[in-house]
């Protein structure tokens, strides 16, 4: 008994049959005039292109923040000191702020509902060091053991001081990777000292690397945490001063680390309530909250994206007219070639498929050559740069979507046009 093809496949198979003389004239039509038909694609090419290296200048940049954030810990809430050391200007704000102080730790840590690990902060920079160091000075921060947790420290030797070494003011430290390759180069400082100053501390760990906030990062200080020295927050205070010693807040710092359950807005605004009122409304500190940065973040990312496409697009439209002139030219060049194929038989539909298809064809290999030219422009702009620069799936896809849409839209007319033709005046024209 013979099989019988459904009726659904028959009709696939005949519809795509009709599609491939119409895709093997559009290539044709496409090689016979190559210069023209690269001229055609230099708009969407460029166009794609823009799109793929802003989006990917975009993502890198918004990867690197991220990151950053994550880092400093979206559960934690973190109080900075505003210091100058400047005379008129401290005696300015100490008229009516007495600065960052124990005090104002111990009042949050009090009233702020669930902290789960909190430490205050005394930042020192040294005048000179032994070994020296090899490039800018290392600054000591002065910290609790919490701090291990709260920062999310990775150590790559030793370990981090305790409870009972902060509370004896032990002289240890723990040492950021830059500060002991500043200090020590490729040796093993473990069990070494490092004088700060005029005081010995013991090297008893190694901190990982962690990424630099960056001045162009909205609400977060400049600084480098990797060449920072980690020591007790009693040995500093106690062991440690200079000649800005005066000038300086008790603490500079704040770290509170907040369970799952506490919102951290609100946290945030009984921390602001309560330095409001103790330093009365003096702007010497400012309250970092890592989870309001990183919402705000994809606030700015989103609108940073929309624009970028935006302009981007602009370059799109502008192949895609040139897409449209082409076409329109292409008509007239053609004109007896539609009169003809009216002629014999070819319905309006067959000539509005046969110019779509050549106007898809010039976006689909001008998109493609775009997404290369956009890739290597981004690897580009990172090696020129400096930039973090990542060409994602989506940006390549949106591009290329873009770039058929804008064939098909502007295809669309010059072939209808040519379907409209009259077969007669067509088959007459010259």
């Amino acid at each position: 008994m013979a099989l019988v093809a459904p009726a659904g496949d028959v009709r696939r198979v005949y519809g795509f049959q009709q599609w491939v003389p119409d895709l093997r004239l559009g290539l044709q039509n496409l090689l016979l005039h190559r210069l023209r038909s690269l001229l055609t694609m230099l708009g969407m090419i460029f166009g794609v292109a823009a799109v793929v290296s802003m989006l990917s200048i975009g993502a890198g940049a918004r990867q690197k923040v991220m990151a950053l954030i994550e880092q400093m810990g979206v559960r934690n809430l973190i109080v900075e000191a505003n210091e100058t050391t400047e005379w008129q200007a401290h005696q300015k704000v100490r008229k009516i702020s007495p600065g960052l102080t124990f005090q104002d730790y111990r009042v949050i840590s009090d009233d702020v509902d669930g902290i789960v690990a909190s430490t205050p902060r005394k930042r020192f920079v040294p005048t000179k060091t032994i070994p020296k160091s090899q490039q800018d000075v290392p600054s000591v921060y002065g910290v609790r053991s919490a701090y291990k947790e709260i920062a999310g420290l990775r150590l790559l030797a030793g370990r981090f001081f305790d409870a009972v070494e902060e509370s004896r003011a032990e002289p240890v430290c723990v040492l950021g990777a830059g500060a002991r390759s500043n200090l020590f180069g490729a040796s093993d400082p473990i069990g070494q000292y490092v004088k700060l100053d005029e005081q010995w501390f013991r090297v008893i760990g190694v901190a990982g690397p962690q990424l630099s906030t960056q001045p162009e990062v909205a609400g977060l200080p400049s600084q480098d945490l990797n060449n920072v020295i980690y020591a007790p927050l009693n040995a500093v205070v106690l062991r440690l001063e200079n000649t800005y010693s005066y000038v300086r807040d008790d603490i500079d710092g704040i770290y509170l680390n907040l369970n799952e359950t506490t919102d951290m807005s609100l946290a945030a605004q009984v921390v602001r309530a309560i330095l409001g009122s103790s330093h009365h409304g003096a702007a010497d500190y400012s309250v970092i909250v890592p989870a309001e940065l990183l919402a705000e973040q994809k606030r700015t990312e989103r609108l940073f994206n929309a624009v970028m496409v935006a302009i981007a697009s602009i370059s799109l439209l502008v192949g895609g007219i040139g897409i449209m002139n082409i076409m329109l030219a292409s008509i007239l060049e053609r004109t007896r070639e539609i009169g003809l194929r009216r002629a014999v038989g070819a319905r309006q539909s067959d000539v509005v498929r046969q110019f779509v298809v050549e106007g898809v064809m010039i976006s689909f290999v001008g998109g493609s050559f775009g997404i290369v030219f956009g890739f290597a422009m981004s690897r580009l702009i990172a090696w020129l740069a400096g930039w973090s620069t990542i060409v994602t799936a989506t940006s390549i896809l949106l591009a290329f979507l873009v770039s058929i849409t804008v064939g098909l839209v502007f295809g669309i007319y010059p072939a209808v046009k040519a379907a409209r033709l009259d077969p007669v005046e067509a088959i007459r024209y010259e």
